[in-house]
């Protein structure tokens, strides 16, 4: 694996003198996306975690409620927001080949059989009933990967259904309501949508890692490598929690999702939240884009290896 690794002098140069690194940063913003089921996110916001690693250096923590992954890229490139905290590798790709500057710090979750394609009407029983069916969904994301993947097993191509770009709650509910045929759902939306009559037609299990990224602002990171290296010492923080305090974990996000806790439950081991890089995930960017190409989503490759950085938390003060 290539991928770069930050400067191991710069960054142990900036943790060593952190007021002097950090003394011209006053805030900084941090996307908060709590579905599909973002438990890592969701303890950090509701313990206060950054909060109270920045907090002591003057600096105000804003989480940014930005689900949608263009919008988080957008204001990573405003410079609204420093740390996009749950990002799809879509829409972290599709950011980097239109010049947003950002760089890939960590996994965030992989999480195949979280996303899924739902229906409700008669007579859809599997993917292969789409053929010339209305489906919604967000379009450029991990769940349209997963229609394109999943119609291709069928032998099916992306013109052989009518794919109408929607918001992910919104699509559900245009397809409980039978204006849509299929919606593409994840988290939270899943068992309430199974609630009120709909199916799983197809998981991404065996189609896509479905993995989402932890990214930060590329200049933010050349900067200030002392206050990214703490984000991520927070973060791994927060798993440390989640492992230790499961229990106490999955009660605040029942919580904050408005999930009943068997359902948290339910879902909590479809996730893999391990922060860690692997060879695998390098691949997934490489297949993700690859999709993103054949679709006519992107028109040029990012180079993956300069897009990816190693980022060593455990030097952080």
């Amino acid at each position: 694996m290539r991928h770069i690794r930050f400067s191991a002098i710069a960054l142990l140069l900036a943790c060593a003198f952190p007021t002097l690194a950090s003394a011209a940063v006053k805030e900084i913003g941090v996307t908060y996306v709590k579905s599909p089921l973002n438990v890592p996110a969701i303890v950090e916001m509701k313990l206060g975690l950054f909060e109270k690693e920045f907090g002591p250096d003057g600096i105000t923590v804003t989480h940014l409620d930005l689900n949608a992954g263009p919008k988080q890229t957008q204001a990573i490139a405003a410079g609204s927001v420093q740390f996009a905290n749950c990002l799809g590798n879509t829409s972290a790709l599709l950011a980097a080949v239109g010049g947003v500057d950002l760089k890939i710090i960590g996994i965030f979750s992989r999480a195949p059989e979280a996303f899924t394609i739902i229906a409700k009407a008669p007579g859809i029983a599997s993917v292969r009933d789409l053929k010339g069916k209305k489906v919604v969904g967000p379009k450029g994301t991990l769940l349209h990967q997963l229609l394109i993947a999943a119609l291709a097993k069928e032998g099916l191509k992306a013109a052989d259904v009518e794919f109408l770009s929607m918001g992910l709650m919104e699509g559900v509910t245009a397809m409980l309501a039978g204006s849509a045929d299929a919606a593409l759902a994840a988290g939270a939306a899943v068992p309430k949508a199974q609630e009120q009559g709909a199916r799983i037609l197809a998981t991404g299990k065996g189609l896509l890692d479905a993995s989402t990224v932890i990214a930060v602002g590329g200049q933010f990171l050349k900067e200030h490598p002392d206050l990214v290296a703490r984000f991520m010492k927070v973060h791994k923080g927060a798993l440390a929690f989640m492992k230790e305090n499961e229990r106490e974990a999955l009660r605040l996000t029942a919580e904050e999702t408005g999930l009943t806790p068997e359902a948290v439950s339910a879902m909590y081991p479809l996730y893999d939240f391990d922060v860690t890089i692997r060879p695998s995930d390098i691949d997934d960017l490489r297949k993700t884009q690859e999709f993103l190409i054949e679709n006519g989503m992107m028109e040029k490759r990012v180079d993956i290896d300069s897009l990816v950085v190693s980022i060593d938390a455990g030097n952080a003060k």
